[in-house]
């Protein structure tokens, strides 16, 4: 699942929070189970190596992913999981030199990428200066998520997530509101709603919430989604077409590229045109 490539840098030029496969023991390509769909050619249970995933953990058809069915793996991001847990957390000895340690690290594998999908949601709430306000709490916050993914795998995968989630996300939604706040206008309210298919091209959603909003084949087109806070929500395979993401909140490369669009889409800044687009 490991794109093989050099993210850009954003939420404050933190690079612990972009993948760096060559340094990672490939650990989405093992550590994940995959079904056989669209979005996968073969089905992979957690803990099997998919067979595409070469000795020196690269994978073995890279550039041909997508034409291979596994579009899934081009839009996988770890937010840099990858690396804390191969060179942290299990000190840089791999999992196929040390067998025994195998399990650990599959299993500490998707806790750490909640941990630093977090961090990188924090980080970049840090970046806004309309959330000042919020800022004292979110440096807290942020110490205390970076101590944890730093703790030895047993207490790693011990956490409640859900529970750290739950303390963290009322101060990104707080810092959400103190940006668009400074939008013009009634704000749009869409959080978590199914919108699925949606026409909604050239819509007016300028410091809207998309909060966890269902957009799958969505119709963006022309959409104005500048200020919008799009954490969460879910952009497979909808239309971005010349919608202008200027300022979008806490919008991930991995939404971008399970989305569609082209070269008028206006993307905010630390974040790339999809290949595919």
């Amino acid at each position: 699942m490991s794109p093989q490539h050099e993210a850009p840098v954003t939420s404050g030029g933190r690079k612990d929070l972009q993948a760096d496969c060559a340094s990672c023991f490939g650990l989405c390509c093992v550590a994940l189970p995959f079904a056989r769909s669209a979005d996968f050619a073969v089905d992979k249970a957690a803990g099997q190596a998919c067979s595409h995933l070469r000795t020196d953990f690269r994978c073995g058809i890279h550039e041909r992913l997508r034409d291979r069915g596994y579009p899934g793996c081009t839009v996988f991001d770890c937010f840099g999981a990858g690396q804390k847990v191969s060179q942290v957390t299990f000190g840089g000895t791999d999992w196929r030199r040390a067998p025994e340690s195998a399990r650990a690290m599959f299993e500490v594998f998707p806790v750490m990428r909640q941990l630093h999908e977090l961090l990188r949601y924090v980080a970049e709430a840090l970046d806004l200066a309309a959330a000042r306000p919020v800022h004292k709490e979110l440096r807290r916050a942020l110490a205390r998520i970076d101590g944890l993914t730093r703790g030895s795998a047993e207490a790693v995968t011990a956490l409640d997530v859900n529970a750290l989630r739950g303390e963290v996300n009322p101060l990104l939604l707080r810092a959400s509101e103190l940006v668009r706040a400074r939008v013009p206008g009634r704000r749009k309210d869409h959080r978590g709603a199914d919108l699925m298919g949606a026409k909604l091209s050239g819509a007016g959603l300028r410091g809207a919430s998309l909060r966890g909003a269902l957009l799958v084949a969505a119709d963006l087109s022309g959409a104005d989604l500048r200020d919008a806070d799009l954490i969460g929500a879910d952009l497979r395979d909808a239309d971005l077409g010349g919608a202008d993401l200027t300022g979008a909140l806490f919008l991930t490369q991995a939404q971008l590229d399970a989305a569609r669009g082209d070269a008028a889409t206006v993307l905010p800044p630390g974040l790339s045109r999809p290949a595919h687009w």
